[in-house]
C-alpha cells in the first residue's frame, strides 16, 4: 500500500464523518487500511480474512456498511463478475480494462491504449464521466488448452 494515497483516502473519510456527524470507529479505519492493502480485486470474504490475519474481527454487518460507504465516497468500485461480487481499491486509479474468463472465473486487467482514448473522447450528453472499467469476456489460454486437450482425447477414444 502507497502511504500517500492512505492518508489522502483517510483524510477522505475523516472529513464525510466529520461533516455528517458520524462516528470515527476502530472499524471503518481497519477496512480502510485492509482495502487499500489488498492487492487487485477481492471479495468480502477475502477482505474479512484479511481483517482477520491482522487480529481485526469485523461482523458481516459492518464490513456491508462500510463497503457500501466506501463505494459512495468513491474510495471503491464493486464489480459483479460472472455472478461473483468482487471489490476493487480506486482512488487515484485510471479508467482500466478487465479480461473475464468465462470457465475458470480469472479476472487480468489489460492495456487497451486506443479504447481507453476512444471512450475519453466520447461526448456525453448531460453527463458528467467520473471514470469506467470495460470488460471483456472470453475463454483464457489454461482453460482453452483444457477444452483443446479434452476434444483431443474423447477423439482418440474413437
Amino acid at each position: 500500500m502507497k502511504n500517500d494515497i492512505f492518508v489522502t483516502v483517510r483524510q477522505i473519510l475523516d472529513s464525510y464523518l466529520e461533516v455528517n456527524n458520524h462516528r470515527k470507529t476502530p472499524e471503518r479505519y481497519a477496512v480502510l487500511k485492509a482495502v487499500y492493502s489488498m492487492k487487485g480485486h477481492f471479495s468480502l470474504k477475502e477482505l474479512s480474512h484479511q481483517l482477520e490475519e491482522n487480529n481485526f474481527l469485523v461482523s458481516r454487518a459492518t464490513l456491508y456498511n462500510t463497503m457500501k460507504l466506501f463505494q459512495e465516497l468513491r474510495l471503491v468500485i464493486c464489480h459483479r463478475l460472472q455472478g461473483i461480487t468482487k471489490y476493487e481499491a480506486c482512488y487515484n486509479k485510471d479508467s482500466h480494462c478487465h479480461q473475464i474468463c468465462t470457465i475458470c472465473g480469472k479476472v487480468v486487467e489489460i492495456e487497451a491504449p486506443n479504447i481507453l482514448q476512444a471512450l475519453e473522447d466520447t461526448k456525453l450528453k448531460r453527463f458528467r464521466k467520473d471514470g469506467f472499467v470495460l470488460y471483456v469476456y472470453g475463454v483464457c489460454s489454461t482453460c482453452q488448452a483444457k477444452i483443446t486437450r479434452k476434444k483431443t482425447l474423447v477423439k482418440r477414444k474413437y
